[in-house]
């Protein structure tokens, strides 16, 4: 009996902490030593409530013994306990909810530093599935093509099912110039794809900032990439700059920002929002409802648009809910991913940690938007090449071929300019005329087929047109709303 409540003992001081509270430390004593009277414990129900719960750690104590005992083979303590601990949490269902040993926890807490070794990818688990949330700006995950909501089915060969996220993380980063290979599934294909991805040094810088002029008006323009530890200070450096440009108006783009740090987003919205409402609303399990304030009294003296897409997520989310719902501001681009929980990293004794959801929040006007997203104000979509899927040849394209790489290349000649009239995967003669015209402009053998050479120019003229902003239509539609 004494081993038993040892066992218990060790479970439960993993699961508290330092910060155990006395109504919790009455889990882990045996019965027989509690006074259920009502002075002690407030009430029978209580007491029904306490008992209860020491017979439940009873049978884990049990199932412990059991395993350590007559498992075929020997798992260590630790092992087990740390089992326990993962399914409980995995009980919760909760993507969000995640239980990390050491090792993830400093990788947990790596990631809010200036920079770090892997690919660059944001990534969580919904519905059982391992999906990205979104690629960092210039990262290596956004190179090679990853988009938000693509599905990992693999990862160097076998397969995430079972995984949590922190091991899913852990297999995907490695140091610098290590490869990983990701099979994804895309909603748009019916075959996955195949990426292989050089890791590299991320660096976590989380501010661009930028002067457009629009009618001879100086609009200011501030991407925001992720909202980390240094986030806030950078936003405020940028904007302090424009501002000293006779600025007129400000695009703030959070396209792709998965979120990060509540306290990063909160000290931006003090420089932006007025408390004539709370910027958001923290709801807690008893469902009290907590509405914070800025301190900021008069409205900024020029207007903002704010940019948003399916990579908007979480905190991302709470800075377009604030500037919409509380000054009116435009929002221009797609909906948003629709996360609306915030979490915090719980440390356990042995230096791991459980990150735990721990409230709901909601809009100013009290909307909760989990799994709903934000409309924009003006829906706008991208043109298709913004989209555009990688080339994964297994062989040359040619006439009379019939498949998804031909759908790809056509979608790309299309949006290139150099249209075949289809985009059913039917290499016909219009598509051979297509590709003999982009190979002629640029100065490649004139074949009509489309070889490595080809697909790789084709990606290359792709990545061009994404990067000039006057095909990005939905930055152009942010500009025009100040005219």
């Amino acid at each position: 009996m004494k081993n038993r409540w040892l066992v218990i003992i060790s479970i439960c001081s993993l699961l508290l902490g330092a910060g155990g509270t006395y109504a919790s430390f009455l889990w882990i004593l045996p019965p027989g030593t509690m006074d259920f009277s009502k002075e002690k414990v407030g009430s029978e129900q209580q007491a029904t409530t306490e008992r209860e719960r020491i017979s439940g750690l009873e049978k884990v104590a049990d199932a412990f013994d059991l395993i350590r005992k007559s498992y075929v083979e020997d798992v260590s303590d630790g092992q087990l306990i740390q089992g326990a601990i993962q399914g409980m949490v995995g009980t919760l269902q909760d993507p969000y909810s995640v239980y990390m040993d050491e090792e993830a926890s400093e990788r947990f807490n790596d990631s809010f530093d200036s920079s770090f070794d892997g690919i660059g990818a944001q990534i969580a688990i919904q519905e059982g599935k391992l999906i990205i949330i979104s690629p960092i700006k210039n990262s290596p995950a956004e190179k090679a093509g990853l988009k938000a909501r693509d599905r990992i089915i693999s990862i160097d060969g076998e397969t995430v099912e079972g995984l949590d996220l922190f091991e899913a993380s852990k297999r995907i980063r490695g140091k610098k110039g290590s490869v990983v290979k990701l099979e994804i599934a895309r909603s748009e294909l019916t075959k996955p794809l195949t990426i292989e991805i050089m890791r590299d040094k991320v660096p976590v810088l989380t501010v661009f900032s930028d002067m457009k002029k629009n009618a001879e008006k100086n609009i200011g323009y501030i991407q925001i990439t992720t909202f980390a530890q240094h986030t806030a200070k950078d936003f405020t450096t940028e904007l302090r700059k424009l501002e000293e440009q006779n600025l007129k108006g400000l695009i703030i783009d959070v396209r792709g920002n998965p979120g990060g740090m509540l306290s990063s987003v909160e000290d931006i919205l003090f420089q932006i929002v007025t408390d004539s409402k709370p910027y958001v609303q923290i709801e807690e399990r008893s469902g009290k409802r907590n509405p914070l304030y800025t301190s900021l009294k008069k409205k900024l003296p020029y207007p903002i648009t704010l940019l948003v897409d399916e990579g908007s997520a979480s905190a991302s989310e709470i800075l377009a809910g604030a500037l919409s719902e509380i000054e009116g501001y435009t929002l221009v681009g797609k909906k948003t991913f629709g996360k609306g929980t915030v979490q915090q990293a719980l440390p356990l004794d042995d230096h791991s940690n459980i990150k735990l959801t721990m409230f709901k929040w909601l809009t100013p006007d009290g909307n909760w938007i989990h799994g709903k997203g934000i409309k924009p104000t003006i829906e706008v979509e991208q043109p298709a090449y913004f989209h555009a899927h990688s080339l994964q040849l297994d062989e040359t394209l040619a006439l009379d071929m019939n498949n998804e790489n031909v759908t790809i290349a056509q979608e790309m000649l299309l949006a290139l300019g150099f249209g075949s009239g289809r985009q059913d995967g039917y290499f016909d003669e219009q598509t051979e005329r297509a590709v003999k015209a982009f190979q002629s402009i640029k100065k490649m053998p004139v074949t009509g087929r489309i070889d490595v050479e080809t697909a790789v120019k084709l990606e290359e003229e792709i990545v061009k047109a994404i990067q000039d902003e006057k095909n990005d239509l939905q930055l152009q539609v942010a500009l025009k709303t100040f005219r």
